[in-house]
């Protein structure tokens, strides 16, 4: 009998209440932002609206650390993309502030974080790019449009020397990056609500393909061409990819895209952007292609 008491003393409490089970909110913050530190961004995310203890966790300023680029610091102060307030955030603050759009150099270019990796993307407006014949209204006009990140891209009615030109030098975290083109074939448009691509202009780009390049700074080239068609859609053409070793000096990148055999004319294309992205961000868009 004695046993047996003794058995019953060992499962309960004074008050012959059966012990309360360790519950998920009973886990210290600490171990909790050591698991999370594991885990993507949107998982971390997900998993703070629990309950208030893994909330407290997924704050630590450590996990966000890990998850910015190596040089956010580099990146904040010479883009100038933060204003003092933003500066005294959390790491978790900076880093969702850098997944927005962060616009620069006059709104002419922009700059990202992937919400799911944190790699850093840069676009590129049609009005920070070096365009022949651009302010000769014949040839070239820029257009506003809702389809654009920049609500504007330059669009082509006609010419005989299509070349488009760019720079960007900045001190990419070590990785591989990839660079494309937007264009589009056609003008789109809304009408009655709905939209719409006027062909009128589309000529001369299945005669002779776009020559597309690449050059860094370190010696990398890479070159690309393609005929341009599927008229009506946005389309990511893939200049080439580019690897950064050291990302404690700045690359410099040069690019273009050419059709300059003037046997014929070409147009009706729109230029929006240029977009520089993680290799892996990269694949997605090319297979979105």
């Amino acid at each position: 009998m004695g046993a047996n008491i003794s058995g019953i003393d060992a499962d309960t409490d004074g008050d012959n209440n059966p012990p309360s089970r360790p519950k998920l909110g009973d886990i210290p913050e600490s171990c909790l932002a050591l698991v999370l530190m594991n885990l993507d961004p949107p998982e971390i995310c997900k998993l703070a609206r629990l309950n208030r203890a893994f909330r407290g966790a997924s704050a630590a300023d450590f996990i966000w650390e890990a998850k910015l680029p190596p040089n956010y610091r580099s990146l904040i102060q010479e883009l100038k993309i933060f204003d003092e307030f933003s500066m005294n955030l959390r790491k978790k603050g900076i880093y969702a502030r850098l997944c927005r759009p962060n616009p620069f150099d006059g709104g002419t270019k922009e700059v990202w974080l992937d919400k799911r990796t944190g790699g850093v993307c840069f676009s590129i407006s049609s009005k920070a790019l070096t365009i022949t014949g651009i302010d000769d209204r014949r040839y070239w006009n820029h257009i506003p449009t809702e389809e654009s990140r920049f609500q504007t891209v330059a669009y082509l009615q006609q010419t005989w020397w299509f070349e488009v030109d760019g720079e960007f030098e900045f001190r990419f975290p070590p990785g591989t990056y990839s660079l494309f083109f937007r264009l589009h074939l056609g003008r789109a448009s809304k009408r009655l609500g709905r939209r719409v691509c006027n062909p009128e202009h589309i000529h001369g780009w299945d005669i002779k393909p776009v020559k597309f390049q690449l050059t860094t700074s370190e010696g990398q080239h890479a070159v690309s061409k393609c005929y341009l068609e599927n008229p009506g859609n946005w389309i990511h053409h893939h200049v080439g990819d580019f690897v950064v070793e050291q990302g404690d000096t700045a690359m410099k990148i040069k690019f273009s895209a050419t059709q300059i055999d003037c046997t014929h004319t070409k147009g009706g294309v729109c230029v929006d952007s240029v977009l520089i992205c993680p290799w892996s961000i990269g694949k997605e868009v090319r297979q979105h292609l």
